[in-house]
């Protein structure tokens, strides 16, 4: 029963009473409302603590769960203050019990969107607000045609009744201005902000009880009693539950806003339900001025929807046509048309495009205007697109096809093809002319499989070739025999050393114009790189058809010469061929082909070599001996022999020339086996450095001495060509001690006809260090004798070709003569090399040769051999 304090008793006396009555209040309420309320205090304290203790353990994982939980924890803590003082009757407890109850529905709301962890623009909140009231209201407004008005009636207080159903309904504008916001939330603790919904419903749904029940002055129903205590048991148990995944829950999505212009037609419905009954009555005021609210919201409301349905309606519009700008913009064609190919819309970017106006277009079929060989994947494309299981989904289809234009030309196009979203049982195509992209795709793979200089096919592509013939062969053994040529232009480097790099690519186009009119149709020609060409010949089984090919190749090169930079240019080609076998794969048959080249390069060009196994073998034996050598000047495995010079009137030693010696292990290797090696390797240079160094040391001993002896050393072209030779040379000298003039240094004639224009000037930097120069090997006809006068040489030493026939070829002796008289004329030391014979010492001392050396004079010894001449005598 409702009490109310009567404002004649003084509130001393009202408080008093309320004391006394804090004392009887269990003994006077019904059985249900304190079964209630020690339910609802329990269960709302129990989930105060299963709230706050994990709100400690989410704080560190998920900010948005902990806050929740303390939040709608503490509003728990906070409504069961208010149902503990529910049994009390005085009025301003009452007050009070409902001012707790209604903060801890507050503040529970808020806990379940902190948890939903939502954040909207002030509009937003705005908006849900006016729909939670036009739910609210509405909800009253039934609820006040089917009981409430009986309850008023019965009461016949407003004030009373206002008071008495405030809080519900407040919970209940709570209520309803939380469940879109957690509806829509994509939360992971999306469980515990719609178990807080869940709770506020349940509070709100207690509370109207309840409220109904005092108003009526009637015993509290035990279900409406045991709603809060269940939903906060519920509420207790969900944070200990699992975590839901975002994509694992349903997305409600914006439907949620339709519930309240829902309940506002149901409202309103009921109204003129009620109005078309007849029934009459004085109007409640507040009645009115809620329905009247929610007439005015709901237009409000419907205003605004309309406005935004026009502005959106503008901004698809704008959309469209900004799209339709931006297709043609970047000259693509976008057109709709039926799964038949009937084309519904298309843009007006075709007419630039292709040359056809779009009303041509519309209305006929693409398949008019595609390739025929297209055709058929395309039209299986689109049945597929057409029959896909899942029409909604937005399916998208790449095709790649010819179009023909109005002039006729067919042109290479891509195109996406998507269900189109109107809705219509259509497709929307934006197609994309590629023909540039066409062209420059075939222009990469052209330059990617052929040479830029020559047009020929390149390496890449003939090795490719290559395997793809003996793969066919390996398939089908025994059906036909390949082999693989290999030429090389010698002398070419000095054409661009002569000419330029451009005049060199132009002779090599003039090469390749002529190697293509020797070789046949069906074989294949190609530039392997630098002035090396390659040929694939499939042969039949004739292996003389590969070698006849290659006789004209070296034909074709030599017949007449080449005519570059005004000048004419004679050229001759080094070839090799070589022939497959069963076990032999096609890097190792080109590689063969390459080394019967080399061969053919070796033995003076111009000729044609087939490949035997023992040149690869050689090729081995070359590449041992090479890391041979690297390994033998690391450790040292070199050491210097010495061969006397000596004046041949009176036997004495005048000089003697350092030559190195290798033995590998105990195995002495003859210098004829490992120099040209060393020499091709560039190992020569460290080489002779380290010959130098040691022999200019020994010598600069001995003279210490005072024995007067020199000291000769024969030079590399390599050595010479080094970038710091003439300083190498300066530092020895300085190191040792050994004065320059001592120094012999000796090059053959060969070395001064190549790159003479570089050896001389390197030459003549040594010869202004003091060194004096000798020409080795004279008279082997390399060398013209305009070189002795751009050239200071000192000395000048007879090969041994010519002293090996005195006495025995006339034609040698009148040369050796010759040679021992120009050198007189010239005022140059002459050194005979090679004397082996006494009458080759006897006419040499007859010619006035002065000094020689040769076996029959001292044979190269060891240093020790050197000291002990030099201790017994001077002469040998």
């Amino acid at each position: 029963m409702i009490r109310w304090r009567d404002p004649r008793v003084p509130p001393a006396a009202a408080a008093a009473a309320g004391a006394a009555a804090f004392a009887a209040a269990l003994l006077t309420e019904s059985p249900a409302l304190v079964t209630g309320a020690v339910a609802g205090g329990i269960a709302a304290l129990v989930a105060a603590a299963s709230l706050l203790i994990a709100s400690v353990k989410q704080a560190a994982t998920h900010r948005p769960t902990a806050m929740g939980a303390r939040w709608m924890g503490g509003g728990a803590i906070i409504w069961t203050a208010g149902v503990a003082l529910r049994p009390f009757t005085e009025s301003f407890v009452d007050s009070f019990a409902d001012m707790f109850m209604l903060l801890g529905t507050v503040i529970t709301a808020s806990g379940a969107l902190v948890a939903a962890d939502r954040r909207f623009p002030a509009r937003a909140a705005l908006r849900q607000l006016t729909d939670a009231y036009l739910c609210t209201a509405s909800l009253f407004l039934i609820g006040w045609m089917v009981a409430l008005r009986h309850v008023y009636a019965e009461t016949a207080d407003a004030a009373v009744f206002t008071l008495v159903m405030l809080p519900p309904l407040v919970g209940l504008l709570v209520t309803f201005a939380v469940i879109p916001s957690v509806l829509t939330s994509r939360s992971s603790s999306w469980l515990l902000s719609l178990a807080g919904v869940g709770v506020l419903a349940t509070m709100t749904v207690a509370g109207m009880s309840a409220a109904v029940a005092r108003l009526m002055d009637a015993e509290p129903q035990l279900w409406g009693v045991m709603l809060a205590p269940v939903a906060f048991l519920l509420l207790a148990a969900v944070p200990w539950g699992p975590r839901v995944k975002q994509a694992s829950r349903p997305a409600v999505g914006h439907a949620v806003a339709i519930v309240p212009l829902a309940l506002v037609a149901v409202a309103a419905g009921t109204l003129l339900v009620h109005q078309a009954g007849g029934r009459t009555g004085a109007p409640v005021t507040g009645v009115v001025v809620v329905g009247v609210s929610v007439v005015l919201l709901l237009l409000v409301r419907l205003f605004v929807v309309s406005a935004a349905n026009v502005r959106l309606r503008s901004l698809v519009k704008l959309s469209e046509r900004q799209l339709k700008e931006l297709a043609e913009s970047t000259g693509d064609v976008v057109f709709t048309c039926d799964y038949e190919g009937v084309v519904r819309e298309i843009g007006a970017g075709v007419e630039v495009t292709y040359g056809y106006g779009p009303q041509e277009l519309v209305g006929g079929s693409i398949f008019d205007y595609i390739h025929p060989e297209d055709v058929p994947g395309i039209q299986v494309a689109m049945r597929a697109m057409n029959l896909a299981e899942d029409n909604a989904a937005p399916g998208a289809c790449l095709i790649a096809c010819r179009v023909r234009a109005a002039d006729g030309t067919w042109r290479p196009t891509e195109s996406v093809a998507t269900r189109h979203a109107g809705g219509e049982d259509l497709m929307l195509v934006t197609t994309r002319d590629v023909s540039d992209e066409e062209a420059l795709r075939n222009q990469v793979a052209h330059l990617t499989f052929h040479d830029g200089v020559t047009g020929l096919p390149n390496r890449a592509y003939f090795e490719e070739r290559t395997r793809e013939v003996l793969s066919g062969r390996t398939a089908s053994p025994g059906t036909a025999n390949v082999a693989v040529i290999f030429l090389d232009l010698d002398g070419f480097t000095s054409v661009n050393d002569s000419v330029g790099h451009a005049s060199g690519d132009y002779l090599l186009g003039q090469a390749a114009r002529r190697l293509r009119g020797a070789v046949r149709a069906d074989d294949t020609l190609a530039r392997w790189g630098g002035d090396e060409f390659a040929v694939l010949v499939e042969t039949g089984g004739d292996a003389q058809i590969a070698v006849d090919l290659a006789e004209r190749l070296v034909r074709a090169v030599s017949q007449e010469p080449f005519r570059v930079a005004d000048r004419d240019v004679a050229l001759t080609a080094s070839v090799g061929v070589a022939f497959t076998e069963d076990d032999v794969s096609a890097g190792d048959l080109m590689r063969n082909a390459d080394v019967a080249m080399a061969r053919s390069k070796e033995l003076g060009g111009r000729r044609v070599e087939v490949f035997a196994a023992q040149m690869h073998a050689d090729v081995i034996r070359r590449l041992e001996l090479a890391a041979d050598l690297q390994r033998a000047l690391i450790e040292q495995q070199f050491a210097i022999e010495y061969q006397p010079v000596v004046d041949l009137a009176t036997s004495r030693v005048t000089a003697v020339e350092a030559l190195v010696r290798w033995w590998r292990g105990s195995v002495f290797v003859p210098p004829e086996q490992f120099l040209g090696a060393a020499e091709d390797t560039g190992l020569i240079v460290p080489l002779s450095e380290w010959i130098l160094r040691e022999a200019c040391r020994e010598v600069a001993a001995w003279r210490a001495s005072s024995w007067d002896i020199g000291l000769s050393l024969n030079l590399s072209a390599r050595q010479i060509m080094a970038p710091r030779f003439v300083e190498t040379v300066e530092e020895a000298l300085t190191e040792s001690g050994l004065p320059a003039s001592v120094l012999t240094l000796e090059v053959i004639e060969e070395m001064l006809v190549e790159d003479a224009e570089e050896t001389i000037k390197r030459l003549s930097e040594l010869r202004a260090l003091g060194v004096r120069l000798a020409i080795d090997d004279f008279g082997t006809g390399y060398a013209s004798l305009a070189f002795l006068r751009q050239l200071p040489v000192d000395m000048i030493k007879i090969d041994p070709s010519f002293v090996s026939g005195l006495g025995k070829d006339d034609t040698l002796t009148l040369l050796t003569r010759t040679i021992v008289r120009l050198g007189h004329d010239l005022g140059l030391i002459v050194v005979a090399e090679g004397i082996e014979r006494p009458e080759q010492l006897e006419l040499l001392k007859q010619m006035g040769c002065t000094r020689g050396q040769g076996f029959l004079v001292a044979r190269p010894m060891a240093a020790r051999g050197v000291d002990s001449l030099m201790r017994t005598s001077l002469t040998v």
